[in-house]
Protein backbone atom coordinates (compact mmCIF):
# COMPACT_ATOMS: atom_id res chain seq x y z
CA UNK A 1 0.00 0.00 0.00
CA UNK A 2 2.43 2.71 1.16
CA UNK A 3 4.33 1.85 -2.55
CA UNK A 4 1.33 3.10 -4.01
CA UNK A 5 1.13 6.01 -2.58
CA UNK A 6 4.71 6.48 -3.11
CA UNK A 7 3.96 6.19 -6.56
CA UNK A 8 1.16 8.64 -6.89
CA UNK A 9 3.38 11.15 -5.00
CA UNK A 10 6.15 10.83 -7.49
CA UNK A 11 3.69 10.93 -10.77
CA UNK A 12 2.05 14.23 -9.00
CA UNK A 13 5.28 15.80 -8.53
CA UNK A 14 5.91 14.96 -12.26
CA UNK A 15 2.75 16.68 -13.14
CA UNK A 16 3.82 19.46 -11.26
CA UNK A 17 7.09 19.52 -13.72
CA UNK A 18 4.73 19.14 -16.94
CA UNK A 19 2.58 21.88 -15.87
CA UNK A 20 5.08 24.21 -15.84
CA UNK A 21 5.85 23.63 -19.47
CA UNK A 22 2.56 24.75 -20.38
CA UNK A 23 0.78 27.90 -20.46
CA UNK A 24 -1.23 28.97 -17.88
CA UNK A 25 -4.23 29.63 -19.45
CA UNK A 26 -4.48 25.68 -20.70
CA UNK A 27 -4.15 24.44 -16.77
CA UNK A 28 -7.08 26.73 -16.31
CA UNK A 29 -9.16 26.35 -19.72
CA UNK A 30 -12.51 24.30 -18.85
CA UNK A 31 -12.57 20.96 -20.14
CA UNK A 32 -15.13 18.33 -20.53
CA UNK A 33 -14.70 15.07 -17.98
CA UNK A 34 -13.23 14.95 -14.49
CA UNK A 35 -13.26 18.11 -12.36
CA UNK A 36 -13.11 20.36 -15.43
CA UNK A 37 -9.73 22.06 -15.73
CA UNK A 38 -6.13 20.71 -15.07
CA UNK A 39 -5.29 23.01 -11.99
CA UNK A 40 -8.50 22.14 -10.27
CA UNK A 41 -8.01 18.74 -11.11
CA UNK A 42 -4.55 19.12 -9.01
CA UNK A 43 -5.91 20.42 -6.10
CA UNK A 44 -8.88 18.21 -6.16
CA UNK A 45 -6.50 15.75 -5.59
CA UNK A 46 -4.60 17.10 -2.96
CA UNK A 47 -8.12 18.12 -0.86
CA UNK A 48 -9.13 14.55 -1.37
CA UNK A 49 -6.17 12.42 0.15
CA UNK A 50 -5.36 15.24 2.67
CA UNK A 51 -9.17 14.57 4.37
CA UNK A 52 -9.41 11.40 4.05
CA UNK A 53 -5.99 10.23 5.54
CA UNK A 54 -7.16 12.67 8.55
CA UNK A 55 -10.57 11.20 9.05
CA UNK A 56 -8.71 8.05 9.05
CA UNK A 57 -6.10 9.22 11.18
CA UNK A 58 -8.79 10.48 13.79
CA UNK A 59 -8.27 14.13 13.42
CA UNK A 60 -10.53 17.30 12.52
CA UNK A 61 -7.92 19.62 11.10
CA UNK A 62 -9.88 18.96 7.47
CA UNK A 63 -8.85 21.20 4.79
CA UNK A 64 -11.88 23.68 3.99
CA UNK A 65 -10.19 26.12 1.90
CA UNK A 66 -11.78 26.00 -1.87
CA UNK A 67 -9.63 25.92 -5.03
CA UNK A 68 -10.22 29.89 -5.56
CA UNK A 69 -7.89 30.19 -3.28
CA UNK A 70 -5.44 28.51 -4.78
CA UNK A 71 -6.02 28.79 -8.48
CA UNK A 72 -2.11 29.23 -9.56
CA UNK A 73 0.44 26.48 -9.84
CA UNK A 74 2.56 27.52 -7.57
CA UNK A 75 0.27 28.01 -4.80
CA UNK A 76 -1.59 24.31 -5.41
CA UNK A 77 1.90 22.98 -5.56
CA UNK A 78 2.93 24.90 -2.10
CA UNK A 79 -0.38 23.05 -0.70
CA UNK A 80 0.79 20.07 -1.95
CA UNK A 81 3.80 20.33 -0.18
CA UNK A 82 2.15 21.97 3.18
CA UNK A 83 -0.24 18.67 3.08
CA UNK A 84 2.17 16.11 2.02
CA UNK A 85 4.23 15.88 5.53
CA UNK A 86 1.04 14.85 7.85
CA UNK A 87 0.08 12.18 4.75
CA UNK A 88 3.66 10.83 4.58
CA UNK A 89 3.38 9.95 8.34
CA UNK A 90 -0.14 8.18 8.40
CA UNK A 91 0.81 6.31 5.31
CA UNK A 92 4.20 5.59 7.02
CA UNK A 93 2.59 4.26 9.81
CA UNK A 94 0.30 1.81 8.44
CA UNK A 95 0.16 -1.74 9.84
CA UNK A 96 -1.62 -4.69 8.58
CA UNK A 97 -4.09 -4.08 11.82
CA UNK A 98 -5.55 -1.30 10.47
CA UNK A 99 -7.03 -2.68 7.30
CA UNK A 100 -10.14 -4.19 9.55
CA UNK A 101 -10.33 -1.03 11.69
CA UNK A 102 -13.95 0.62 11.04
CA UNK A 103 -14.44 4.28 9.90
CA UNK A 104 -17.87 5.90 11.08
CA UNK A 105 -18.37 9.19 9.24
CA UNK A 106 -21.42 11.01 7.58
CA UNK A 107 -21.77 11.78 4.16
CA UNK A 108 -22.93 15.79 2.24
CA UNK A 109 -26.14 14.71 3.05
CA UNK A 110 -25.54 13.95 7.08
CA UNK A 111 -26.31 10.22 6.51
CA UNK A 112 -24.03 7.91 8.43
CA UNK A 113 -21.53 5.53 6.58
CA UNK A 114 -18.77 3.19 7.69
CA UNK A 115 -15.83 1.64 5.75
CA UNK A 116 -12.86 -0.01 6.40
CA UNK A 117 -9.72 1.28 6.61
CA UNK A 118 -8.50 -0.41 3.61
CA UNK A 119 -11.24 0.20 1.66
CA UNK A 120 -10.55 3.79 2.01
CA UNK A 121 -6.69 3.30 1.43
CA UNK A 122 -6.87 2.01 -1.57
CA UNK A 123 -9.67 4.44 -2.39
CA UNK A 124 -7.67 7.26 -2.04
CA UNK A 125 -5.08 5.44 -4.31
CA UNK A 126 -7.54 4.80 -7.05
CA UNK A 127 -8.79 8.01 -6.74
CA UNK A 128 -5.57 10.00 -7.75
CA UNK A 129 -4.92 7.13 -10.37
CA UNK A 130 -8.52 7.62 -11.80
CA UNK A 131 -7.64 12.10 -12.24
CA UNK A 132 -3.97 10.91 -13.18
CA UNK A 133 -5.73 8.97 -16.15
CA UNK A 134 -8.01 12.04 -16.89
CA UNK A 135 -4.63 14.44 -16.95
CA UNK A 136 -3.13 12.30 -19.95
CA UNK A 137 -6.08 12.67 -21.52
CA UNK A 138 -6.32 16.40 -21.57
CA UNK A 139 -2.61 16.79 -21.97
CA UNK A 140 -2.99 14.88 -25.86
CA UNK A 141 -5.96 17.26 -26.69
CA UNK A 142 -2.67 19.90 -25.82
CA UNK A 143 -0.20 17.70 -28.89
CA UNK A 144 1.40 17.23 -25.39
CA UNK A 145 3.12 14.18 -24.07
CA UNK A 146 1.57 12.98 -20.69
CA UNK A 147 3.41 12.05 -17.83
CA UNK A 148 4.54 7.98 -17.57
CA UNK A 149 2.14 5.99 -16.06
CA UNK A 150 4.58 3.15 -15.49
CA UNK A 151 5.09 1.76 -12.37
CA UNK A 152 8.29 0.12 -13.02
CA UNK A 153 11.31 2.35 -13.83
CA UNK A 154 10.19 4.51 -10.59
CA UNK A 155 13.02 2.96 -8.15
CA UNK A 156 10.06 2.11 -5.20
CA UNK A 157 11.45 -1.26 -5.24
CA UNK A 158 14.92 -1.00 -4.60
Amino acid sequence: MQKLFQYNWQVRQDWFDWCRSVPEEELLKKRTGGVGAILPTLFHIVDVEYNWLCELDGRTDFFNDSYEGYATLQKVEALSERLHESVQAFVSSWSDELESKILQTTDSNGEAETFLYGEVMRHVIAHEIHHIGQLSVWSRELDQKPVTANLIRRGLFK
